[in-house]
């Protein structure tokens, strides 16, 4: 065997190079806005369906006042 054979690598089997289908930017966007989707809507089910309000009161910002106020103390 020649001492060329032993130092060049296999160049054709070890060069596999993973090409991703989804960046990794897109890919922390995409979990994000999940988690944002996810939040609402179990903000909207725990305050319409088990707290007996309107689904749609939970995103109005006098109705988180309220429970700010009430948290805290002053109503």
């Amino acid at each position: 065997m020649n001492e060329n054979e032993k130092a060049a690598p296999d160049t054709d089997s070890s060069s596999w190079v993973r090409i991703r289908l989804f960046p990794i930017w897109l890919r922390i966007l995409i979990i994000l806005a999940i988690l944002i989707v996810a939040m609402v809507l179990g903000v909207m089910v725990g305050y319409g369906v088990i707290g007996d309000g309107e689904p749609a009161d939970a995103l109005k910002w006098r109705t988180w006042q309220h429970i700010i106020d009430i948290m805290s103390g002053r109503s």
